[in-house]
């Protein structure tokens, strides 16, 4: 079984290692490059944040979730055999792989202009749409982040450094209504102890993050009604991470999902995972995402 290195980055990123072994930099040699490296080494470190159906590691160890066997087959395919993993607070992710803490990010990471200023985006491997869940009843009768904004009464959970978090104030939620929180069982804790009224995330991830809990006094909000911003509906598409740098790293990487897309591997997979032909990205680009 492939040695996966459990560790939550805080503060200055300081890194504490569940299991044997000890950290080292990922970054290549000057005169090697990091998918050079990996290849001779036939093994690649990624970074992940422990969120269901994306990223997780099971009660085993082992690493799993659609966008780490996504990246799976693809590395394989790319004569990279041994994926290790380090696990990481979302919003930590990106200051971990340029700090060379890791190779890649395998998190189901949504591709936005802001983040693309910072890393380099694979091709999108999965489109999906927003959720959120609310005490069971529904009590605030919330259906959309419109109704969250007209009601100051209403506290919104949204999970450090995600899209959502983005989405809830460019949608007109008062920031006093908003709170940050580190990561997605945290945040069922808050809205079930009434820390909040509301909590948001992906449908795959909220989904699961459910069927885990088997919560009784919480519930997913059927017929929610997808944000709007700036008059366009929201809908995420989510890819692997590079750093800038890696760009024979990432052709390659899109190389190999676009043979994925065309073989049926990828929605293979996809499904899974709980999702469906609908979440598939079809042929939309990262670099069409980003303009």
């Amino acid at each position: 079984m492939k040695k996966i290195m459990m560790v939550v980055m805080v503060g200055l990123l300081a890194i504490g290692i569940m299991g044997c072994g000890k950290s080292e930099s990922t970054s290549a040699s000057p005169k090697q490059t990091t998918f050079q490296k990996a290849k001779k080494d036939k093994r690649v470190v990624v970074g992940f944040a422990n969120e269901k159906p994306y990223a997780y590691a099971t009660s085993d160890g082992k690493l799993t979730g659609e966008s780490v066997e996504v990246a799976r087959v693809i590395l394989k395919r790319l004569g990279i055999k041994e994926m290790d993993g380090v696990l990481t607070e979302f919003g930590s992710l990106i200051p971990g792989l340029k700090a060379d803490r890791f190779d890649m990010i395998t998190a189901g990471m949504f591709i936005t202009p802001e983040r693309a200023n910072e890393v380099d985006f694979a091709n999108p491997d999965y489109s999906i749409g927003e959720a959120i869940a609310v005490k069971k009843g529904n009590p605030y009768h919330i259906k959309s982040y419109e109704d969250i904004k007209n009601n100051s009464e209403v506290k919104v959970g949204v999970i450090a450094g995600t899209a959502e978090a983005n989405y809830v104030k460019e949608s007109g939620v008062n920031a006093s209504q908003i709170t940050v929180i580190s990561d997605n069982p945290s945040a069922l804790s808050a809205l079930q102890s009434g820390r909040v009224d509301v909590i948001t995330m992906t449908g795959p991830a909220l989904r699961s993050l459910l069927d885990t809990a088997k919560s009784n006094n919480v519930e997913k909000v059927k017929g929610f009604k997808q944000p709007v911003i700036n008059g366009k509906s929201v809908k995420g598409y989510g890819a692997t991470v590079f750093r800038k740098q890696d760009d024979d790293f990432r052709e390659a990487f899109n190389k190999e999902l676009e043979k994925m897309k065309k073989d049926g591997e990828l929605l293979k997979i996809l499904k899974k995972y709980g999702f469906t032909e609908n979440e598939l990205p079809g042929d939309v680009t990262t670099e069409q995402l980003i303009k």
